[in-house]
């Protein structure tokens, strides 16, 4: 059986949690980081488990301060929201949100990748923790309530 929580303290360990995360998701996915630049949304492995996700149906939510570094770095992700905008969406945090430091992935409600802050990798991945995953689920919708719409496939010029 799989412990319920899974600690991590490196780059390579949270790539390995977040792509495990990824990999197990079936109906939802929702993200949440000031700017994404640490979860590698570009790289071409990570590319192909979102598209065999979305491939699926399933549906897919990111929401952050920023979107400069997926706009400037991750030409793949900008194609998958093209090709899936259907089943993405973005939004982009008000002006008041943007003290929230912490980073998050939240699979269909089961499952949680978190850093505790985004200027640090060390965090946690949850699996068997309803209470952790349903604060976690919770804290994504207030955050995706209060935000804006954001980054689109027009937005990055396709």
């Amino acid at each position: 059986m799989e412990q319920s929580s899974q600690p991590f303290s490196s780059r390579m360990e949270f790539e390995q949690r977040l792509r495990g995360c990824l990999a197990r998701a079936e109906h939802s996915l929702d993200l949440f980081d000031p700017d994404f630049s640490l979860w590698n949304l570009g790289h071409s492995a990570v590319d192909a488990e979102l598209r065999r996700f979305l491939a699926g149906h399933g549906r897919l939510r990111l929401v952050a301060h920023s979107n400069a570094h997926l706009q400037r770095m991750a030409p793949r992700f900008l194609r998958l929201l093209a090709d899936y905008g259907h089943a993405v969406e973005c939004r982009q945090t008000p002006a008041g949100l943007r003290q929230l430091s912490d980073s998050f992935c939240l699979a269909d409600g089961a499952m949680l990748v978190r850093r505790f802050h985004c200027d640090h990798v060390r965090g946690e991945a949850v699996f068997a923790d309803s209470d952790a995953i349903k604060i976690a689920s919770d804290r994504f919708a207030s955050i995706w309530d209060e935000s804006l719409p954001g980054l689109h496939a027009s937005t990055a010029g396709l």
